[in-house]
C-alpha cells in the first residue's frame, strides 16, 4: 500500500495524506496478557476508532513490514475537519501578504554572511493572520486547500481530537485521550510523520523534504556558526521548538560579547602578574623566605616556608586583578540586557508566530488525575456535582507530605556537601604528613603539588562525581514526589516539577561553590585557639592567597566536567538505542521500510519535551553571572558548549527522535521569572566575592591608609611590606599540647606567621590576639564595597530595564495593523452586506412610497 516508496507520506490511495499515526499490537498474537485482558483492550480500542470516524477522521490501517504482530493506524484529517477545529482552537491563519515597509537594519550586510542560503531554504513571506473562522472563508488567503492547512497544523489539530476522544466510560467517569490509551499499554505509540529522510530528499517532487533540509542546513556541524532558520524551524517543529531554540541562539550570541570581556580580562590579569607586587613578595626568598608559617593542621602538620605558595600566588593573581572587578560590573550589566532583548526579541517572535493573543485551550485532565476521581464535589462555579481525587483535608496533607519531602531531600544534599568537606578536612591531614615524603627530592613538583592543592583538586573531582549522581537521583525523586502530588493538568505538572527539579539542581550544584566562596577559611579562629568541626576535624584554612583560587578550579572542573558529559550523554544513549535497533531490524529483512515504520523504530520524546534542555542551560546561566567574578573565562565555556549544544539538539531532534507533536508557546515560560531571580542573586554573589573571597579590599585598605604613615612607615603609598603586614604573628610556646605539632621547632626564632588573611595584635601586647585596627578599617571597607557595588549596578539595571521597551515600535505597528485588517475584513464586510441588503429593501419601500403619492400623468 506505500508502492515500495520508503517516504510515501499518504493513504494506499496516493491522495489523502497522513496526519498521524497509532501503532498497536494486534492482540490475537499477543502471548503475554490474559485473554480477558487483550479482549477489554481490543473493545477499547475498537470503540477509541469509532469515536474518531464519527469525529470525521479517516483512518487506514496496515500491517508492519517487519514485525507482523505491528499494526499501523494512519489518519487522515479532511478539508471540512480541519476548518472546525481550527475555529475550535482559535488558529491564527493568514488574512493577507504583510503590506508594511520594513527598513533594513544597517548590520544585515554582516548577517546575510552567517545566514542560511535563501535560495535553499526561501524566508517564508509574512501574512496578517486572524482567527479563523469558516463564515468568512473567502477573507482568508487560500491558495490551495492542500496546502493552506500545512502539516504541523494539521498534526497539531489531529492530536487534538486524538486527546479528547472517548474509549470508555466507568462509573459514570468519561475515559478519553490517547495519552491514556499509551500508558495502558492499548497502543504502542502515536506520533506525526516526518516528511522524508534526513540523509536524501524524498522521491515525491511534490515534497518539501523539510527535515532533509534541515539536517543539512541546521544541524550537520558544519553549520555551528550559521545562524538557525527559526522560522522554518517553527514551521515544522511548532512554536514550542521554535521558541527553545531562538531563546538558546539569543543567549549564545549575548555571550559572545561576554566572552570577549571576560578575555580581555583574563588576559589583563595575565600581563600584569608579573607586576603584582604582594606575589614577588611571597617569591622573593629574602621576603618570603624568612617567613615561616604556622601548621596547618593540629600535631601531624609542620612548620612551612611561605615561599612554597609561590606559584599558586602567581596564578592568584591573573583573577585577583583590577579585570575581576571591572568584568563583575560588567557582568552584571549584561545579564539586564540580556533579559531586556530577550523579551524585546520574544516580542517580535510572538507577533511573527502569530501567539500575541494566543488563547490557551481547555488542558485536558491528565489520565493520572482522571483515575484518582472517587470523591465527589460540589463545583462553585457550575453548582454541579464533579468527581475530584481527594478532599480538601486530603489535598491538605498531600501538600504537607509533599513539601516535607522536597526539605528532606534537600537536606540531604547539604548532608552530601558536608561529606565532602569533612573528606577536605581528614584527607588534608594525610597529605600533610605524606605528601612531602612521597615527593622528596623533587622540590620542582613539591611547588605545584602542595597538601591544599592536592586536597582541593581531588575535593573537587569528588564533588563533581557526587553531583552527577545526586542528579540522577534527584530526577527521579522530584518526578514521584510531582506524582504523588497529583497535579490536574500537564501545564500544572510541569510547573510543579520545575520548581523542584530547579531547587534540587541549584542546591546540588551551586552548594560547594557557596561553602569555598562565603564559608571556607572564614571561621577558623588562630593557631592557638583553632575552630573544630563535629568537635575532632580543624576547620579549613584559606590559602595565603585566598580562597578565590579554590573556586576558580572548583568552577572550572564543574562547568567543564557538566558540559562534557551532558553533551556525550546526549549524543551517545539515542544514538546507541537507534543503532541496535536498525540492526536487529536489517538482521530480520531486507524489504524497504515505509516511513511510519522507519519513524517508529527512532525514540519517543519524553513527555517533559524539552525540559531537561531547558533545565541544563538555565544551570549553566546560573555559573555563568553567580560566580563570574572569579572564574571569566566562564562565559567563553559557556559559548563553546552552547555552539556545540545548538547542534547537537538539533541534530538529535532531527535525526534520532520521532517527530515531535507542534505544539504553540508564547514564551519561554517558568525558566524567564527563574533567570530574572539568578540575575538579581548574581549581583550580591559577585559583590561579595570580589569583597570577602578576594583579597581585593585588604589590598586597597593598605595601600591607601596604612602603608603610610600613621599606620604605615612608607613615604607613599605602596604595597611593599603587604604580605608582612598582613600575616599575624604567634608565638609557638602558646601553642596548646592538643594542637602542638610533632615535628621540632628549626632555628632560634620563637614565632610562625597565620597561614590566612587576618588582621590581629602580635603576642605581647595588651590584647593579643585580638582584631587590630585593620581589621575594622576592612571589614567596614568590605560591607561599604558591597552596599556600593550593589546600589549602582542596581540603578543600571532599573535604567536600562525602564529605557529598552518590551516590545519595538515596529511590533507594535504591525499588531495594530494586524487588529485593524482583521476588524476590517471580518467585521466590516459583514456590515457591508447588511447595509447593501437594507438597501435594496429601503429602495424598494421609496419607490412604493413614490409610486403612490405620485401624481398621475394627463
Amino acid at each position: 500500500d506505500f508502492g515500495d516508496k520508503p517516504d510515501f507520506l499518504f493513504f494506499s490511495d496516493g491522495q489523502r495524506r497522513i496526519d498521524f499515526v497509532l501503532v498497536y499490537e494486534d492482540e490475537s498474537k499477543k502471548m503475554t496478557h490474559k485473554r480477558s485482558d487483550r479482549k477489554k483492550q481490543k473493545r477499547k480500542r475498537q470503540v477509541y476508532e469509532s469515536n474518531l470516524i464519527n469525529n470525521g477522521l479517516q483512518l487506514e490501517a496496515t500491517r508492519s513490514v517487519l514485525d507482523e504482530k505491528l499494526i499501523f493506524v494512519k489518519v487522515h484529517a479532511p478539508w471540512e475537519v480541519l476548518c472546525t477545529y481550527a475555529e475550535v482552537m482559535h488558529i491564527k491563519l493568514p488574512l493577507q501578504p504583510n503590506d508594511l515597509k520594513t527598513r533594513g537594519s544597517a548590520f544585515n550586510w554582516f548577517s546575510r554572511l552567517f545566514r542560511v542560503d535563501e535560495n535553499i531554504i526561501k524566508p517564508e513571506q509574512e501574512f496578517f493572520t486572524a482567527p479563523f473562522q469558516k463564515e468568512h472563508l473567502s477573507n482568508f488567503y487560500i491558495q490551495d486547500k492542500d496546502t493552506f492547512f500545512n502539516p504541523a497544523t494539521r498534526s497539531r489539530i489531529v492530536h487534538f481530537i486524538l486527546s479528547r476522544v472517548e474509549y470508555a466510560t466507568k462509573n459514570n467517569v468519561k475515559k478519553f485521550g490517547i495519552n491514556k490509551l499509551l500508558d495502558t499499554g492499548i497502543y504502542k505509540a502515536a506520533f506525526p510523520l516526518h516528511d522524508s529522510s534526513f540523509r536524501h530528499p524524498s522521491t515525491d517532487p511534490g515534497c518539501t523534504s523539510e527535515r532533509y533540509l534541515l539536517y543539512r542546513e541546521w544541524a550537520h556541524p558544519k553549520n555551528i556558526f550559521k545562524l538557525q532558520p527559526l522560522d522554518f524551524i517553527r514551521r515544522y517543529y511548532g512554536e514550542k521548538i521554535g521558541i527553545y531554540f531562538a531563546w538558546l541562539g539569543f543567549y549564545t550570541n549575548m555571550l559572545i560579547v561576554a566572552a570577549v570581556v571576560g578575555v580581555a580580562c583574563f588576559l589583563y590579569g595575565c600581563l600584569t602578574k608579573n607586576d603584582c607586587t604582594w606575589s614577588q613578595e611571597v617569591c622573593d626568598p629574602n621576603i618570603g623566605g624568612n617567613i615561616i608559617m604556622c601548621p596547618q593542621c593540629d600535631k601531624v602538620c609542620t612548620y612551612w616556608n611561605l615561599t612554597i605558595t609561590c606559584e599558586s600566588s602567581k596564578k592568584l593573581c591573573i583573577f585577583d586583578s583590577f579585570g575581576t572587578l571591572v568584568f563583575a560590573v560588567f557582568m552584571g550589566i549584561w545579564v539586564t540586557l540580556f533579559l531586556e532583548f530577550w523579551k524585546r526579541r520574544q516580542g517580535e517572535l510572538e507577533y511573527e508566530w502569530d501567539t500575541v493573543e494566543y488563547l490557551e485551550q481547555e488542558e485536558q485532565i491528565r489520565p493520572e488525575y482522571e483515575a484518582q476521581c472517587t470523591h465527589v464535589v460540589m463545583n462553585e462555579i457550575t453548582q454541579q456535582e464533579e468527581h475530584v481525587p481527594y478532599t480538601a483535608c486530603g489535598k491538605c496533607i498531600r501538600m504537607t507530605f509533599c513539601t516535607s519531602a522536597v526539605f528532606f531531600w534537600i537536606l540531604l544534599i547539604i548532608a552530601s556537601v558536608i561529606g565532602v568537606i569533612v573528606y577536605r578536612l581528614s584527607v588534608f591531614l594525610v597529605f600533610s604528613a605524606t605528601l612531602s615524603q612521597h615527593i622528596s627530592g623533587t622540590e620542582a613538583i613539591r611547588k605545584y603539588l602542595t597538601p591544599q592543592t592536592a586536597t582541593s583538586v581531588t575535593a573537587s573531582l569528588i564533588s563533581f562525581i557526587v553531583i552527577m549522581v545526586l542528579n540522577v537521583i534527584y530526577e527521579k525523586v522530584a518526578i514521584l514526589i510531582t506524582d504523588f502530588e497529583l497535579p490536574r493538568t500537564q501545564t500544572d505538572y510541569e510547573n510543579s516539577l520545575t520548581t523542584k527539579m530547579f531547587l534540587f539542581q541549584f542546591v546540588n550544584y551551586y552548594s560547594s561553590c557557596f561553602y569555598i566562596a562565603f564559608f571556607k577559611g572564614k571561621f577558623v579562629g588562630h593557631p592557638g585557639n583553632p575552630v573544630y568541626w563535629l568537635g575532632k576535624y580543624r576547620n579549613e584554612e584559606c590559602d595565603p592567597g585566598g580562597c578565590l583560587l579554590e573556586l576558580t578550579t572548583q568552577l572550572a572542573i564543574i562547568v567543564g566536567g557538566k558540559a562534557i558529559w551532558n553533551n556525550i550523554q546526549e549524543v551517545l544513549l539515542p544514538w546507541v538505542k537507534n543503532l541496535i535497533g536498525r540492526y536487529c531490524a536489517a538482521a530480520r529483512s531486507e524489504k524497504v521500510v515505509p516511513r511510519w515504520e522507519q519513524d517508529y523504530h527512532l525514540q519517543p520524546i519524553g513527555k517533559l519535551g524539552l525540559f531537561y534542555e531547558y533545565l541544563e542551560m538555565v544551570i549553566q546561566f546560573g555559573f555563568v553571572t553567580l560566580f563570574v567574578a572569579s572564574f571569566p573565562l566562564g562565559p567563553l565555556l559557556a559559548l563553546i558548549n552552547n555552539m556545540l549544544e545548538i547542534r547537537l539538539d538539533a541534530w538529535k531532534l532531527t535525526t534520532q527522535f520521532r517527530r515531535m507533536v507542534p505544539q504553540k508557546a508564547q514564551d519561554i515560560g517558568a525558566w524567564q521569572p527563574i533567570m530574572q531571580g539568578i540575575a538579581i542573586l548574581a549581583v550580591v554573589t559577585n559583590a561579595m566575592i570580589i569583597a570577602f573571597t578576594s583579597d581585593m579590599i585588604p589590598r586597597l585598605v593598605y595601600y591607601w591608609s596604612f602603608s603610610v604613615p600613621p599606620y604605615g612607615s612608607h613615604s607613599s603609598h605602596t604595597m611593599k611590606g603587604y604580605i608582612n603586614s598582613t600575616l599575624s604573628v604567634f608565638n609557638i610556646s602558646d601553642f596548646k599540647n592538643a594542637s602542638k605539632p610533632f615535628s621540632p621547632w628549626f632555628g632560634n626564632q620563637t614565632i610562625c606567621r597565620q597561614v590566612y588573611r587576618d588582621f590581629r595584635y602580635p603576642p605581647g601586647h595588651q590584647h593579643q590576639y585580638e582584631h587590630n585596627i585593620y581589621y575594622w578599617h576592612v571589614t567596614a571597607a568590605k560591607l561599604a564595597f558591597v552596599i556600593v557595588m550593589e546600589h549602582v549596578i542596581y540603578f543600571v539595571k532599573f535604567i536600562i530595564s525602564y529605557v529598552i521597551p518590551d516590545v519595538s515600535q515596529k511590533t507594535k505597528s504591525k499588531v495594530k495593523r494586524e487588529k485593524y485588517l482583521t476588524q476590517k475584513l471580518l467585521h466590516e464586510n459583514d456590515l457591508k452586506v447588511v447595509k447593501k441588503t437594507m438597501g435594496k429593501i429601503a429602495d424598494k419601500i421609496i419607490k412604493g412610497v413614490d409610486s403612490t403619492f405620485r401624481p398621475k400623468v394627463e
